[in-house]
């Protein structure tokens, strides 16, 4: 027998809070799930800036975020730069203002990849955190896109939430503009 002051089952289902929806989630909490770029995912949460803007409620941002494949073939750690090493030497990033040094480079490389911007629309040039301009084409019989300039090529989009959405990319973007 019921209880005077209990409540039926139907009322406390009503009341229960709703899943997660993709337009209620933050694309800092889709990044963890996405192993295939956990690399880039690391980088945005060392980036004060670039996880100011992924945990913004109120911009809409598109991430371009390049495959751990890539990140692990490319000629140089993203922190590294040709320009320190051929001014400083082997020691470049030694001690605190090496540290800095890095620190400055990969925050580059990061705001780079952070388009400010959602929805982005085809041949739409656009500016990314770090200044730079880029926009996106379609390319090949089989409509692939691409991230220009450079023709960095979408694998496609992985994640999308409240504010924004990941793109997987095979290639980086040029972050030296």
């Amino acid at each position: 027998m019921a209880q005077p002051n209990q409540q039926p089952l139907e009322a406390l289902a009503d009341s229960a809070p709703a899943p997660q929806s993709a337009s209620s989630s933050i694309l800092s909490d889709l990044l963890p799930s996405q192993k295939r770029i956990n690399i880039f995912a690391g980088f945005t949460r060392d980036v004060s800036s670039v996880l100011s803007r992924l945990e913004s409620t109120s911009e809409n941002t598109t991430l371009l975020a390049p495959l751990n494949t890539v990140l692990s073939s490319l000629p140089r750690k993203p922190w590294e730069s040709p320009a320190d090493y051929d001014k400083l030497g082997a020691n470049a990033y030694s001690g605190s203002e090496g540290s800095e040094r890095a620190a400055e480079n990969l925050k580059r490389f990061t705001e780079a990849h952070v388009v400010c911007e959602r929805p982005w629309e085809e041949g739409k040039k656009v500016k990314t955190l770090g200044g730079g301009e880029v926009w996106w084409e379609t390319h090949g019989e089989e409509g692939e896109r691409r991230i220009m300039p450079g023709k960095v090529e979408v694998e496609g989009v992985v994640g999308k939430a409240g504010n924004g959405e990941v793109w997987m990319l095979r290639g980086v973007v040029d972050f030296r503009q």
